[in-house]
Parts: structure tokens; C-alpha cells; sequence
């Protein structure tokens, strides 16, 4: 890693995101983020549509002098839809999360690799999944348990076809964190009984999450490649 790391970090305008902004800049990484809305620190793409994402790194890149040591892929929706919906509108919700959890994701990593590459230096990359990957999520929400599984399989096939060029993939899974979604979430659904299934007693602070992945972006040893880190009150473990 550089004496002063250059970082992407996606949906950092909120919750997990922002938290890791704050986190990684503490730590004095010079960072930028994304969301809707620019600012003199966020670069603005609409991840659903299908050539943002690749403006978006190229924004971010000349912003950071034409160097990106991380892409931290954040950036998400969690949005319903009913098995009896519509069919078109099933598959609209289908097409719109995976394209903005995944395929965006999926386009930042190629867009890093081939950066990482180029410059022959190696680099990270850190993709915040779910829990949902693994457990699953409820009946209105297996295109997002499906979007946050694909970012696994990604960040393992990523590890694994890189590592000797020192390129290194991590994930992040997180339960439910304290952030503007999973409250409307928690209250829609009865808090009290799905915190009953958290261990903990509690769902995570964003605070927690950004310190994961501040610590894989900058810390974690390279024997770490592929590894993916669970945040989620040991309500389900592997």
C-alpha cells in the first residue's frame, strides 16, 4: 500500500458508507465517494444504469490524479417484491437490484483489475455483501439474498484468479445495520422479533461495518485474499 492510499467508495453519502469514509480518511487515506448528488468529496452515478458505473470509476480516477489503490463496492438497493406481483413488475425489480448490487459491482472490480493491472502494482478491493448471501432473506426478497450471493462468488473468483498479481478481494456480510433501510425494515416487519433472533441483542452500528472495512482495505494481510468477514450478532454463522 502507498504512504497515502486512494480510495472509491461506493453509496458513501449514508449508514455503512459514509461511516467508512470517515473511517478510512482517519486512518489518512485520501477518499471519494458516490451517490445521487454531487459534492466537492462524491462524484454522482445512477448505478442503474449500465454504463455508470464505468463513468463513474473514470471520474473518480482523474479526480484522484490517475491513481486508485481501492474500490470499496457499497453502493445498494433493498427493495421489495411479492411473488404474485406482475410479471413485469417482478421482472423490473429483478433487473434493477441485481443491476445496482451486482452488475455495477461486477463492472468497479473489472474496472479496477484492469487498472491494478496496468499500472503493475497490485490493489484491493472490498465488497460490502450481506448475510442474506448466505441465509437467505424473506420471501419478498430473493433477488437482493440472490444479488448479495453473486458479489461472494464474485469476490472468490476474484481472489482466487488474481492473487499473484497481488491484486486481493475481500467481502464484508453484514446482519441488519442501523441505517435508514433497515430501520424502515425492522419497523414494517416487528423489531422486537427479529432482534429476538440477533444473539447479540442488538442489530450492528455502521461504525462496526466501516471498521471491517477500513481494516481490509489498508490492514488485513494478503493471505487473507477471498476471505469474507460476518458482522451480524452471531445470527447466523457458518
Amino acid at each position: 500500500m502507498t504512504a497515502q492510499p486512494h480510495i472509491l467508495v461506493t453509496g458513501s453519502t449514508r449508514g455503512i458508507g459514509a461511516a467508512t469514509v470517515e473511517a478510512l480518511e482517519a486512518k489518512g487515506a485520501r477518499v471519494f465517494g458516490h451517490g445521487r448528488t454531487a459534492s466537492d468529496k462524491v462524484i454522482a452515478a445512477d448505478l442503474e444504469q449500465a454504463d455508470a458505473a464505468q463513468q463513474l470509476w473514470d471520474a473518480a480516477l482523474a479526480r484522484l490524479d490517475g491513481r486508485i489503490d481501492v474500490v470499496i463496492n457499497n453502493a445498494g438497493v433493498f427493495e421489495p417484491v411479492a411473488v404474485d406481483a406482475p410479471l413485469s413488475a417482478w421482472h423490473a425489480a429483478w433487473a434493477r437490484t441485481l443491476q445496482i448490487n451486482l452488475q455495477a459491482s461486477a463492472d468497479l472490480c473489472r474496472a479496477a483489475i484492469l487498472h491494478f493491472r496496468g499500472r503493475g502494482g497490485g490493489g484491493r478491493i472490498v465488497n460490502v455483501a450481506s448475510r442474506a448471501a448466505y441465509r437467505g432473506d424473506s420471501p419478498a426478497h430473493w433477488h437482493y439474498a440472490a444479488s448479495k450471493a453473486g458479489m461472494i462468488g464474485m469476490t472468490k473468483s476474484i481472489a482466487r484468479g488474481y492473487a499473484a498479481e497481488q491484486i486481493l478481494a475481500f467481502a464484508i456480510c453484514p446482519g441488519f445495520v442501523m441505517t435508514g433501510m433497515a430501520e424502515d425494515y425492522l419497523a414494517s416487519r416487528g423489531g422486537d422479533k427479529l432482534l429476538a433472533d440477533i444473539p447479540l441483542g442488538r442489530v450492528a452500528a455502521p461504525e462496526e461495518v466501516a471498521s471491517a472495512a477500513a481494516y481490509l482495505a489498508l490492514e488485513a494481510p494478503a493471505s487473507m485474499t477471498g476471505a469474507v468477514l460476518d458482522i451480524n450478532g452471531a445470527s447466523f454463522v457458518r
